[in-house]
């Protein structure tokens, strides 16, 4: 009877709970990130554009994040992409990172192998395809795949392995 209550517990104690996030669109300008977990239903609500959602484990956590992509004004950078990542904290959707900025000017990013690739333009119209990881809080540089590109060869590097 021990063991078998042992086994019981080890077997509870270590069941992965499922977990999977998901976008709605309510209207062109409002969304929510929704996390659904085996006994959860979590929404946060988000009151912009948004142009990408992909999800992956970001931080090494082992669990699965939401990367969201939205468009919005910040105080100190005019209206522009933005990436915003959400984790799973005790079956609630809550952000991990809001950020204004990577490197240059988001276009658009992806998550593979465990980072954010970005394709980024500058001011003097060229591009650069980045990448990012988790630092513990944000984003750190890792390395630019190409810089100064034109657009086209940017987005065939940024696109690469997908």
């Amino acid at each position: 009877m021990r063991h078998t209550l042992i086994v019981c517990c080890l077997l509870w104690s270590t069941a992965v709970k499922a977990q999977q996030f998901s976008l709605e669109t309510i209207n062109d300008t409002l969304h929510a990130v929704v996390l659904t977990t085996d006994s959860t239903c979590s929404r946060w609500k988000l009151p912009y554009p948004v142009y990408r959602f992909c999800t992956g484990d970001i931080d090494g956590d082992g669990s699965i994040d939401a990367l969201v992509g939205v468009e919005k004004a910040t105080r100190y950078y005019p209206y522009g992409r933005r990436l915003f990542i959400f984790k799973n904290y005790k079956g609630h959707v809550r952000p991990l990172w809001m950020g204004s900025k990577l490197g240059g000017t988001l276009q658009d990013f992806r998550f593979t192998d465990g980072k954010v690739r970005s394709l980024e333009s500058s001011a003097d119209g060229s591009y650069a395809v980045a990448e990012y990881e988790w630092a513990g809080f944000g984003m750190r540089f890792m390395r630019f795949l190409t810089l100064g590109a034109d657009q086209k060869t940017a987005k065939l590097i940024f696109l690469e392995g997908s």
